[in-house]
């Protein structure tokens, strides 16, 4: 699986979360909204969830090799 190839096949949903999410911001450790919205998305696409407040932790398969990515889901006060 080449990430940048699937995400180019969701684009324009893509773009329309990004826009949602600019039109309900939340500012930190309240964006509950939001972190179910990267939660339902996460859990779609085959992603173990571990929900730590409003923070999402996602993981899928079983390898020893690991990458991690880290994002922030806050709006600027």
């Amino acid at each position: 699986m080449n990430p940048l190839e699937e995400a180019l096949k969701i684009r324009e949903e893509i773009i329309a979360w990004r826009r949602d999410f600019h039109m309900h911001p939340e500012v930190g450790y309240e964006e509950e909204r939001t972190s179910q919205i990267v939660e339902e998305h996460l859990k779609e696409w085959g992603y173990r969830i571990k929900r730590i407040g409003t923070g999402v932790l996602a993981d899928i398969g079983k390898g020893k090799k690991t990458i991690a990515l880290r994002a922030d889901m806050d709006a600027l006060p």
